[in-house]
């Protein structure tokens, strides 16, 4: 039996409605709303709280939605009109929501190592561009993104939809301010790790597949309206670019993002079988 039933637009449903829309109060909350089968199955594979499940109180649930039940501290059967309204989707369609414990903002999370691959992300405005990213840096070996100042919420639900359950394989940063970065990247170098800052810009100083992936590397994504701002592109200790033969001027943040990694990608495989030809 669930801990509780809700079939009106109560109180406590106005409260995770607001987990949804509102960022501050999931700030605040420290929680955040995951649907899907994949997003919720990759939260509870990599050991996020499930905090709430709120299921379909006329549902006869799958036995992969009793399990997510099961798992929760808590349980809410709620009406299926009610569950349609916060997921946005056709009645009947959804038959389970998670509540999510969000993890610190903490630098530490990142782990870092002679092969580091990370990116800050500058003031980004769309939530999507910041889950298609960590999609992205799952896919292909990166082991974090820091979004950096005034930036869309990566606990938005339009990010954690986009990334496709990505967010809880790769660990996502919240950084106030470029100095919080330029902090850690200091100690990081400290403890023996020689982090390189890699910017990105339509008139970066070499190509990218001119630049050496192979070591530790944090690379720095623009705005997807006004680029990065000065603090970083002084930090920066190279400037890399993206030839393009077309029309456009640029590419999308998360487009961007992708061959980096994909470049890194390779040319970190590729180094085993260029050793071995020595």
């Amino acid at each position: 039996m669930a801990d509780l039933k809700i079939s009106t637009r109560n109180s406590r449903f106005q409260l995770i409605e607001a987990l949804l829309r509102n960022r501050t109060h999931r700030t605040r909350e420290r929680r955040f709303v995951v649907q899907g089968v994949r997003p919720i199955s990759q939260a509870r594979a990599f050991g996020w709280p499930i905090l709430t499940a709120v299921y379909d109180a006329q549902r006869a649930l799958t036995p992969w939605a009793r399990e997510v039940v099961a798992d929760a501290r808590e349980t809410i059967a709620m009406s299926p009109a009610l569950l349609a309204e916060l997921s946005e989707k056709d009645e009947g369609a959804v038959e389970v929501l998670a509540i999510v414990e969000m993890p610190d903002d903490d630098l530490g999370r990142l782990p870092v190592s002679a092969d580091f691959f990370g990116m800050v992300f500058d003031r980004p405005t769309q939530p999507g561009n910041i889950g298609a990213i960590l999609r992205s840096m799952d896919a292909l070996g990166g082991d974090g993104l820091i979004v950096s100042g005034h930036a869309a919420d990566p606990y938005d639900p339009k990010s954690v939809r986009a990334s496709t359950g990505s967010l809880f394989a790769t660990p996502v940063i919240r950084a106030g301010s470029p100095g919080t970065v330029f902090d850690w990247v200091r100690d990081v170098r400290a403890h023996g790790t020689p982090l390189t800052l890699v910017a990105t810009d339509e008139t970066g100083d070499i190509d990218i597949w001119d630049h050496d992936f192979t070591q530790p590397t944090l690379i720095l994504l623009g705005n997807e309206t006004t680029g990065l701002a000065r603090s970083w592109r002084e930090a920066a200790d190279v400037t890399i670019r993206v030839p393009m033969s077309g029309s456009a001027s640029s590419l999308n943040a998360s487009n961007a993002a992708t061959l980096m990694l994909y470049e890194a990608e390779r040319q970190r495989a590729a180094q085993p079988r260029l050793a071995s030809l020595n």
